[in-house]
């Protein structure tokens, strides 16, 4: 059994989605594994992961709408000292995930024709996100 690690950057412009899906893809290549699974876990608490359809954009459209609508900004929350969009951000991670499983098969990240991996940044402002993946397997 064999693992390696890495820690990836994203610097974001606001809110939206930023697909991660080649560079964990490259990640999963280097590793040089047959089989295991990959960890990808997001060191933050105002963005998220998601593993989501990457061929229609509309779907990421609706997806934000959605969002907006579950945590809106302009709500009477208590928690308000980083900006009103930071616990909308906070809900949504909430809503979502942090962390993701790959499994690993014959080499290759076993995501479905359609699904991508995207960090889902809540904020509205620029970041620097740090995303850190993991793969053990043989």
């Amino acid at each position: 059994m064999r693992q390696t690690s890495r820690m990836l950057r994203i610097e974001t412009s606001g809110r939206g989605f930023y697909e991660l899906t080649e560079n964990i893809r490259d990640f999963a290549r280097s590793a040089g594994m047959t089989q295991g699974l990959l960890t990808v876990f997001c060191r933050h608490t105002s963005a998220s992961l998601l593993i989501q359809e990457n061929a229609d954009p509309t779907v990421l459209r609706d997806l934000e709408a959605v969002f907006a609508r579950l945590a809106p900004e302009g709500a009477d929350y208590a928690h308000d000292t980083e900006g009103p969009d930071d616990m909308p951000a906070h809900i949504r991670v909430a809503l979502t995930q942090t962390q993701l499983s790959i499994p690993l098969i014959g080499g290759v990240l076993s995501l479905g024709t359609w699904q991508g991996v995207f960090l889902f940044e809540h904020r509205r402002r620029a970041h620097r996100r740090e995303i850190a993946l993991h793969l053990i397997g043989e």
